[in-house]
């Protein structure tokens, strides 16, 4: 792409519109999670809102700032602004305090194992690979 053009590479668009997709999922989960909506959560087994009423505020917090900065970074991605690598840090660094709780906890093997442990090693590839796609876009003059 040559820097002075104002046109935006097609990919920006593609990996913009899948990221909202795939970051307004992580903002429904925390929003029904939170709100205790009953259909959502039947999915779930049942020993997870026990844990999660458990967590400490700040792994929620943490939470909230995993789910909201990725969701912001993908909004300001498809803004072409440059803040949407400061949206995805945070979102990265959210998501490395909560995790890391986790790992001090005893959770349940039904919160921990087969898909539920293949979906953490997306979100992290996700929120990681969302990182430095926003970071080479902005080195590359694409966000401003």
């Amino acid at each position: 792409m040559d820097i002075g053009t104002d046109k935006a590479p097609m990919h920006l668009w593609i990996v913009g519109a899948i990221s909202l997709l795939w970051n307004s999922f992580g903002a429904y989960d925390y929003t029904m999670t939170n709100t205790r909506n009953a259909e959502y959560l039947k999915q779930f087994p049942p020993e997870m809102m026990q844990m999660i009423d458990a967590f400490p505020a700040w792994t929620m917090v943490a939470w909230a700032l995993g789910v909201w900065g990725a969701l912001v970074g993908s909004v300001l991605l498809l803004a072409r602004s440059r803040f949407a690598v400061h949206a995805f840090g945070v979102s990265l660094a959210g998501l490395a305090a909560s995790t890391a709780y986790q790992q001090t906890v005893d959770m349940p093997e039904s919160m921990t194992g087969g898909m539920m442990m293949v979906m953490n090693l997306i979100i992290w590839a996700g929120a990681i690979l969302l990182l430095g796609y926003a970071w080479g876009q902005r080195k590359s003059g694409v966000l401003r």
